[in-house]
């Protein structure tokens, strides 16, 4: 498994990607992904950083897309990770988390936060042993398309404060490798 910048050649296996993922994980992306010409458009963009998982035999098994905020907030990176749910458990989210954290640091981002549906405890899980730490719980915040609410628990990594610590012990390769 490699994690890759976006690039022409990912857009296909990007749009059957997004085909395969259950339809409950579709309320983690910030578009409609099924939308015809967006993947494409995405090529475009400047300042968000998006990057795909990709498999030994070229297949798209998951998607990080970091978006930037703006105006008060510009400081303050989206985090979005999705997963192919045959390929959860080999640590793809792991390193699609890691690459959003590296992103961060290069665009000069402070804070990522990230939202994730309370019952998602592995992923939660995940993020947190990342250094990612819950500060808001939204209450029958995310309602999926069945009509069922859900709670949505935000999550948020201080990028100043790990990149300072770890350099200040040396360690600055450790988050990067």
């Amino acid at each position: 498994m490699d994690v890759r910048p976006l690039a022409p050649d990912h857009v296909a296996p990007l749009q059957d990607f997004f085909r395969r993922v259950p339809e409950s994980d579709h309320n983690s992306f910030a578009e409609d992904v099924l939308e015809a010409g967006l993947v494409e458009g995405w090529l475009q963009e400047d300042r968000p950083r998006r990057a795909v998982a990709v498999d030994d035999d070229g297949t798209v098994i998951g998607y990080v897309a970091l978006l930037p905020q703006v105006g008060w907030s510009s400081h303050v990176g989206s985090l979005r990770v999705v997963v192919d749910p045959a390929a959860r458990g080999r640590g793809v989210g792991r390193e699609l988390a890691r690459y959003g954290l590296l992103a961060s640091f290069e665009m000069g981002l402070t804070k990522t936060v990230v939202e994730v549906v309370a019952d998602a405890v592995p992923a939660i899980g995940m993020f947190q042993g990342l250094g990612y730490e819950p500060e808001a719980l939204l209450r029958d915040h995310v309602c999926d398309k069945a009509g069922k609410k859900h709670d949505l628990v935000v999550l948020a990594h201080s990028v100043e404060g790990t990149w300072s610590g770890m350099a200040s012990a040396g360690l600055e390769d450790e988050l990067a490798g």
